[in-house]
């Protein structure tokens, strides 16, 4: 016997339930890809000794390739985001995921400055367009109250790759060259991409807002959901967004408490970028002109991404009851960490336990703004709202090794590099602030408007 069809509201839904193994599944599947993210763009990080003596690489040349990379990853994050928005979350992060586990494995049989920098970027496009999807997919399956956490615990998964980074190239690198950590990542990737495209599903949000593939919505319902009685037939919303516009418009992103929290997170994530992407490309290096040995330097920045990644999901797990001015500490601390330890005022002995402090911090404040972003945008343009927001931090990822490279190639102490991070966190903390505030402000008026 047939039913009338009905309305199903898929946002009531999905915020009505807890996590169950569909949501376990999605964010293994996100783990690995992450992982690999993390582990194919943190490799020039520890490779970037080796490159410098084989291929006779100066300062500001290794500060261009990093650069390159984040370069690519700035624009992919806003293409793939827009294309995301318009075909799927699903077959863009299967694309994505492929490429760059293929411009990985080319970077092995770059033999010149000027292709190293070409498959920097290529790879990087791969790299940062996959990144804001992924997290798209996931915060569209989960509960508004759980959003912030759980892209927390995905990102883990790209800072555990930057970590496996560090002892993969020490255990490679000297005995068969820097290529062959290329080619290792880029080969498991490949593998881990054909995985996850066997079991990624699509955005049930996506389908909605879309109202596109109405029968794969339904049977993801279903995989969600065992027990939800759904039908081709129903008509389904998304009761939190009332106003779903077919085409994504960059004024989107400035409507409403939106047009002081877009602002805010773009300098945020400038800010946070440029610090944490310089800290990950050089740390290495100048530990090493500061007379620590190679695989000891390199073990340090890991042992700092790991850290900060764990403090970073307990951080976002605590944040949906604490509010952002909490979470605004960490980068206020990350600040004064920086100075001490960039004026000198850090004894010999603990030199490197502080280092490991200032990159813990500066890692949790780091992914504490990433884990919030694709919060406060609707289905429809959550992925051009994250796309946008990478491409901003990917801006000041691009700009701070260049400029740390030439600063360092400048003569002035080595120490100081420290110092002058200081001013991100500085002003990360501040966008924090501000942000928490607003979402009270807009929080308070529409619960005035409701009574």
């Amino acid at each position: 016997m047939t039913r009338p069809a009905r309305t199903i509201d898929v946002a009531a839904l999905i915020d009505q339930r807890r996590l169950s193994p569909f949501n376990y599944r999605l964010i293994v599947l996100s783990w690995v890809l992450t992982f690999f993210d993390g582990l194919d763009m943190s490799m020039i990080s520890y490779t970037a000794p080796y490159m410098r003596d084989d291929l006779n690489l100066t300062t500001a040349m290794l500060g261009n390739i990093f650069a390159a990379g984040t370069a690519g990853m700035m624009i992919g994050g806003l293409g793939c985001g827009l294309i995301a928005d318009r075909i799927g979350r699903r077959p863009m992060v299967i694309v994505t995921s492929f490429a760059f586990g293929l411009l990985t494995m080319a970077t092995a049989f770059a033999q010149t400055y000027p292709q190293l920098l070409a498959l920097r970027f290529l790879d990087g496009l791969a790299i940062g367009g996959m990144f804001p999807i992924a997290w798209a997919l996931n915060i569209e399956f989960v509960p508004t109250r759980l959003r912030a956490g759980i892209v927390a615990i995905v990102m883990l998964g790209f800072a555990l790759g930057g970590v496996v980074a560090a002892p993969l190239t020490n255990w490679l690198g000297p005995i068969y060259g820097w290529q062959a950590v290329y080619i290792v990542g880029g080969a498991s990737t490949i593998v881990g991409a054909a995985v996850v495209a066997l079991g990624l599903p699509e955005s049930v949000r996506f389908l909605t807002s879309r109202q596109v593939k109405l029968d794969l919505l339904v049977a993801t319902l279903k995989r969600l959901e065992p027990s939800v009685d759904a039908r081709v037939g129903d008509h389904f919303v998304l009761g939190d967004e009332p106003s779903v516009k077919p085409h994504f418009e960059l004024r989107d992103l400035f409507t409403g408490k939106l047009k002081v929290i877009t602002p805010m997170l773009w300098l945020a994530f400038f800010a946070s970028s440029l610090a944490a992407y310089t800290l990950s490309n050089w740390i290495p290096s100048i530990l090493e002109e500061l007379e620590v040995p190679r695989n000891v330097a390199g073990l340090v920045a890991a042992t700092g991404v790991l850290a900060g990644s764990l403090a970073g999901v307990v951080l976002m797990l605590a944040q949906s009851r604490l509010g952002l001015t909490f979470v605004a500490w960490i980068p206020a601390l990350a600040t004064v960490v920086s100075l001490v330890l960039g004026l000198g005022f850090v004894p010999q002995q603990f030199f490197l336990f502080v280092v490991v402090l200032q990159k813990t911090l500066v890692s949790t404040a780091h992914m504490a703004i990433l884990s919030i972003a694709g919060t406060f945008y609707p289905s429809s343009i959550r992925a051009s709202g994250g796309g946008w927001a990478s491409a901003v931090a990917k801006i000041g990822a691009v700009v701070g090794p260049m400029a740390t490279g030439l600063v360092l190639a400048s003569g002035i102490p080595i120490l100081r590099s420290f110092a002058i991070i200081a001013i991100c966190p500085a002003i990360l903390c501040t966008c924090l602030i501000v942000i928490g505030l607003t979402v009270k402000e807009s929080a308070k008026s529409q619960t005035a408007d409701q009574t």
